[in-house]
């Protein structure tokens, strides 16, 4: 009786622990892009979001790039990179971004596409492949101020020195059920390739992975 009672103490911490540190990054990932970091670097990476069915870009898509060559006309780099969708699909995130950055009189020379990947630490691995190929090992990251955090962790796996740039450093101007959503789907997302890793491949997280990697607005 005493062995079971300790058992359901011991497990009744151990998941307050888990909760309690669940909480905190959620914290740290909304706190985080209240700050743009950006200065200058090699390169400015403009990470994939959703593409409209016309071809046109959505509007987390729009004030990336538009943030994104607003901070290369202020001289944080000499090109921009643009990110995601599916390789030489001309409605892909990254193809469309390279439009909109050409519509705002980005030069095309100085625009490069790492597209093919489908999510967040995919897109990190194209970029740095990119960036290889030419030398770059510096970047700012644009995206939405929820999503930077996670977006520097990959990037930094990757061996890259990256500063992060959030379209909006207001973030309590953004709905607080959408923010705590966004804030606690962005916290899976760091946590799972760590359950991949150590082997997990049950219903639920292979459920987690399809809600983190297909709900990107």
């Amino acid at each position: 009786m005493r062995l079971l009672r300790y058992v359901i103490l011991m497990s009744c911490t151990l998941a307050l622990a888990c909760l309690v540190g669940f909480v905190a990054l959620c914290m740290r990932i909304d706190s985080y892009g209240r700050i743009d970091r950006a200065q200058p670097t090699d390169a400015i990476v403009v990470l994939g979001a959703k593409v409209l069915p016309g071809g046109q870009p959505g509007p987390d898509l729009k004030s990336r790039t538009e943030h994104a060559v607003g901070l290369y006309q202020a001289g944080m780099a000499p090109r921009l990179i643009c990110a995601g969708g599916a390789a030489g699909d001309p409605m892909s995130a990254a193809s469309v971004c390279r439009s909109v950055a050409s519509a705002l009189q980005v030069p095309a020379e100085v625009i490069f596409l790492a597209d093919g990947p489908s999510n967040t630490e995919q897109e990190a691995g194209q970029v740095a492949s990119v960036m290889g190929e030419h030398g770059w090992r510096s970047a700012v990251l644009v995206s939405h101020p929820l999503h930077v955090y996670r977006a520097k962790l990959f990037f930094e796996r990757q061996g890259l020195t990256v500063y992060t740039s959030p379209t909006t450093t207001n973030v309590d101007g953004i709905d607080l059920p959408f923010r705590t959503y966004y804030a606690i789907r962005e916290a899976a997302g760091i946590l799972w390739p760590y359950l991949h890793q150590m082997g997990f491949r049950s219903e639920w997280t292979l459920a987690l992975q399809e809600w983190v990697y297909s709900a990107a607005p």
